[in-house]
């Protein structure tokens, strides 16, 4: 049975020459509701187990934030010893942060933008790629720098998390001070090496110790709420707006200090797959807010009844005998987060690979059944570097949070400016509306990152550097790719011309199937051409095999395989996978199969062609150009990265000017 192509709708994310727009209404029409998605999930494991699972996952990240926020952003006052205003107009802000940026911006709003169920900036900006019809450049830098930002704070949170915790010990033991940095070194270093046997096993954990964590948190606070229960009018906004007006020297600083209580925010969303919008949301409102919000008002309720406190605001909530199960619980709640934060690296770098923003990585699957149980060595070993670079080198979870905010702003701006264009851009908003009803936000948004960028000089050069240079390896590694596709498809020979040519050629055919992959099926890849040239020969069964990247996570059974006969001993068969997938030929020629593909394993050839770039340009070009080659030549191993048989690939090589 052969199968009809591809439709419109279903177009792959690459190549990206076709400028044709693309038919978005019967996309949106069919397109997937999280809820929807999730419910044979739903079924299977009910919504409290997925709302369990959520409060570890999504909420590790923002749920550490209790530890430090408060005591920087009171600390940022530069009063000696902090009053009403001070106290009440921070809590003002930390409270309603909270819920305009998490509530209303991430759970009211992002949590509905969905590719499929997948959420993210790679996902947003698939949407909006998809909804313009077309390729934008300005659109492709939002998404590349709201990934490399994502990946600077992937480095700081597992350091500030952690360290922040293990600081606590110089509570209990004031000798403790020297062996800070050597136990939080110890506890990182273990984390990642862990990461190679995956989190599956663990991640049991992560729900019930977080749920013990939130309790603890919202117990403590509501204790010493009572110490002072005129700290409930933090709820009043206007004490947030008094506190700004009337310190206008400080008010940039201690925003920026404010924003770390939402910090993870940006993990509601790319965490949306993994559990979808109902249990995230069970879980926000049933739990995770009010123990946060109690939290806060209870430290700030022990800052003015005993403003000695405010140093060690947090951990000065616990009495003293429960101080080391308080200490113990907050690494734990850290270490979690951290692991949160890395398990999200990979599904980001392997968007971006699959998005072609970076060359081929090897991707090991760490749990069998469970696609977003992914281990990436070179992202693992780039992190575990960069973390323990930062603890040496700060050495405090203070000195850590002047670079933390700029990395976690700048995501939040990038995905709140995607997220209008997607409404625009989708037909679901007018330009002026869409403006209109994200302007409080990102205005809010904007003033958080602009009080974070005075940090440059503190350390909020940290997440920027690390910002420019992901941004520029994964430019050059796009900006070369296009280049290398566009020489190619110039001295390219199509292939309705070739499969007329070969009708009448006197080349040899021998028994057997050669699949011969290229990336775009209009054009003869270039290793058959070389395999004619040299040998002379044709398989009576050739293949031109394509693997797709589509712009939605995952790709459904009537997705993954096509088949189309071209003529004589010519046969297409196009293989899709979605951009959160790891792309597995062998398993897919099943799919194959069952469209109507008939093909012998053992008497089967999987022919590669190999192009060597070489820089050309100059300048600036040659200096990109330069970049892509070298990370062409770190690019994983397509007979690994495509999961091919490898006693039967034959790979044959060219050198490409770009």
């Amino acid at each position: 049975m052969i199968h009809d192509p591809i439709p419109r709708d279903l177009q792959p994310a690459l190549p990206l020459f076709d400028e044709e727009a693309l038919d978005i209404a019967d996309y949106l029409k069919t397109e997937a509701d999280p809820d929807d998605i999730y419910t044979e999930a739903t079924h299977r494991q009910g919504v409290a187990a997925l709302t369990l699972g959520a409060i570890g996952v999504v909420y590790g990240d923002i749920g550490t934030s209790p530890i430090y926020a408060f005591r920087e952003a009171l600390k940022a006052t530069g009063a000696a010893v902090p009053g009403a205003p001070e106290v009440l107009g921070i809590l003002s802000l930390l409270i309603w942060t909270l819920i305009l940026i998490v509530t209303v911006k991430y759970v009211f709003v992002l949590l509905r933008a969905d590719n499929r169920g997948e959420g993210g900036i790679l996902a947003l900006y698939t949407l909006v790629r998809l909804a313009a019809g077309k390729r934008s450049v300005p659109v492709l830098l939002l998404a590349l720098g709201g990934a490399a930002l994502f990946a600077g704070d992937a480095a700081i949170t597992p350091a500030i998390s952690v360290l922040s915790a293990v600081e606590g010990m110089e509570l209990i033991l004031p000798s403790m001070t020297n062996y800070v940095i050597p136990i939080t070194l110890g506890i990182l270093m273990a984390l990642f090496f862990v990461q190679r046997r995956g989190t599956a096993s663990v991640a049991r954990l992560f729900g019930p110790i977080c749920v013990v964590w939130f309790l603890a948190l919202a117990g403590l606070g509501l204790w010493h709420i009572t110490d002072e229960p005129a700290v409930l009018r933090a709820f009043n906004p206007l004490w947030g707006l008094d506190f700004l007006l009337d310190h206008p020297g400080v008010a940039f600083v201690v925003l920026g200090a404010v924003f770390l209580a939402v910090t993870g925010g940006e993990a509601l969303y790319a965490d949306l797959g993994h559990f979808g919008r109902r249990p995230i949301m069970l879980a926000w409102f049933g739990l995770v807010l009010p123990a946060l919000v109690l939290n806060y008002l209870g430290q700030g309720a022990m800052a003015l009844a005993d403003p000695e406190q405010a140093e060690n605001s947090f951990f000065g909530l616990a009495p003293e005998a429960m101080l080391p199960f308080v200490v113990l619980l907050a690494t734990a709640a850290t270490v979690i987060a951290s692991q949160a934060v890395i398990t999200g690296a990979f599904s980001m770098a392997r968007g971006a690979v699959q998005l072609g923003f970076l060359p081929r990585l090897r991707i090991l699957h760490t749990a069998e059944g469970q696609s977003g149980q992914i281990y990436i060595g070179a992202v693992n070993w780039l992190l575990l570097w960069g973390v323990l670079w930062l603890v040496l080198s700060f050495g405090t979870s203070s000195a850590l949070a002047s670079a933390y905010g700029i990395a976690v702003t700048g995501t939040m701006v990038l995905t709140s400016i995607l997220g209008v264009l997607y409404l625009v851009r989708s037909g679901r908003l007018s330009a002026p509306v869409a403006v209109l009803c994200a302007a409080p936000i990102l205005g809010v948004e904007l003033v958080f990152l602009a009080s974070n960028v005075m940090k440059i000089g503190d350390g909020g050069y940290v997440p920027v550097v690390a910002a420019v240079v992901i941004g520029m390896v994964m430019w050059a590694w796009w900006r070369g790719t296009q280049a290398v596709k566009a020489r190619v498809a110039k001295l390219a020979i199509s292939t309705s011309s070739f499969v007329r040519m070969m009708r009448n050629s006197s080349v040899n055919v021998i028994p057997g199937t050669a699949f011969f992959l290229t990336g775009d099926p209009e054009i003869v890849p270039s290793a058959l051409l070389h395999n004619i040239k040299h040998n002379r020969v044709l398989h009576e069964q050739t293949v031109l095999l394509t693997v797709e990247t589509l712009r939605v996570p995952y790709a459904t059974a009537e997705e993954r395989a096509t088949v189309e006969a071209l003529g004589g001993c010519f046969i297409r068969v196009v293989l899709r996978f979605g951009f959160m997938e790891t792309p597995n030929v062998s398993k897919a020629m099943a799919h194959a199969r069952a469209a109507g593909l008939k093909f012998d394993v053992m008497a089967s050839t999987f022919f590669l062609g190999r192009r060597r770039a070489v820089a050309t340009g100059t300048g600036l070009e040659l200096v990109m150009d330069r970049l892509y080659v070298a990370l062409s030549r770190m690019a994983a191993d397509p007979t690994d990265f495509y999961h091919l048989p490898r006693d039967r690939v034959v790979e044959l090589g060219e050198r490409v000017a770009i």
